[in-house]
């Protein structure tokens, strides 16, 4: 899809660090967590080793970066200029639309407890954004939706919320596919009738 965007693509490499206190460990192994090893971890929630980014390319935010304008996990934004150091954007989704936002690297140290080591990686907190899963799309709403059903949804109102975030019917296509892998018209609408009960 990057390619299909006109001009040079830009491409960020992470600057990936142990912490200071995993050398304090006298059972550390430096070379085992060298920043090669470190450059190919790839986790939720923490961007890539390397981005690559065009002018126009949407993206979407990864964390919290600044509430109060906007700047929110799942936020996605439309790339207007690369720095060196800064990303310009402009937010596409939320109630900020159309505002101007820049984005730096951020230190990050991931939580995820089957790593059985600390480290640092500084990145810009972007991913590149052509598609999205239900629960990222919560509370936008879109002109135009495509919904890939490959399985049923399997959550009480997740299809709900999928089909409610495009503006009218006709900004809304469907995929689904049945348990063969064949095209289908129907879909499974898990919803779990004792949330209705003494309503």
């Amino acid at each position: 899809m990057l390619s299909m965007f006109p001009g040079a693509k830009k491409e960020y490499l992470t600057s990936d660090n142990n912490c200071e206190l995993e050398y304090l460990h006298a059972n550390f192994d430096h070379n085992l967590y060298s920043p090669d090893v470190l450059n190919g971890l790839k986790l939720s929630g923490l961007p890539n080793h390397k981005l690559q980014l065009k002018v126009g390319v949407p993206v979407m935010l990864l964390r919290n970066i600044d509430q109060r304008n906007g700047l929110c996990n799942g936020t996605r934004l439309q790339i207007v200029s690369l720095g060196d150091r800064v990303i310009e954007a402009e937010i596409i989704s939320g109630r900020n639309i159309g505002t101007q936002a820049f984005i730096t690297r951020i230190p990050l140290t991931p939580s995820d407890k089957k790593i059985p080591f600390k480290f640092q990686r500084r990145q810009f907190l972007i991913v590149v954004c052509f598609a999205m899963t239900i629960n990222k799309s919560q509370g936008q709403l879109l002109s135009k939706v495509g919904l890939f059903l490959k399985d049923p949804v399997f959550t009480h109102g997740q299809l709900y919320i999928a089909l409610s975030r495009v503006k009218s019917k006709d900004g809304l296509k469907l995929l689904i596919l049945d348990k063969d892998g064949q095209l289908t018209n129907k879909t499974t609408n898990v919803v779990y009738k004792e949330v209705f009960t003494n309503l």
